[in-house]
């Protein structure tokens, strides 16, 4: 059974800075494509990043134009383990953040497994 577990949310004042963390297990990490959503309060869930699985060492990364230069994904494939930085945060990305996994073959909107979830707050 995969699973698929977030660290490192917490409450941060605009400007400030966040890493989290996923850590998978039950499946073959290096073979999916990994990404973070995440859903505000009293609005639906939205993409923000995704990372692709390695082609060699080289990986591609998309991001929502909200995030862009701001935001930055990686991966670890020898810890199993996808991280999201944040900086320059603002209140606009309040929101619980979900990491998730793609297998490969499935759509990127609809990810294979999800994450509990993990509540970034950024104070004004």
């Amino acid at each position: 059974q995969v699973q698929l577990v977030e660290s490192g949310g917490g409450v941060v004042q605009a400007g400030g800075s966040l890493r989290l963390s996923c850590a998978v297990s039950g499946g073959t990490f290096s073979s999916y494509a990994m990404g973070w959503f995440r859903q505000a309060p009293g609005k639906e869930r939205e993409f923000v990043v995704r990372i692709s699985r390695s082609s060699g060492n080289t990986y591609y990364a998309d991001y929502a134009d909200s995030v862009k230069g701001r935001f930055t994904i990686s991966r670890d494939n020898a810890k199993n383990t996808v991280y999201l930085q944040m900086t320059s945060l603002k209140p606009d990305d309040t929101a619980v953040y979900y990491c998730t996994a793609n297998e490969i073959g499935s759509t990127w909107l609809s990810p294979n497994y999800w994450g509990q979830g993990t509540q970034v707050t950024v104070s004004s």
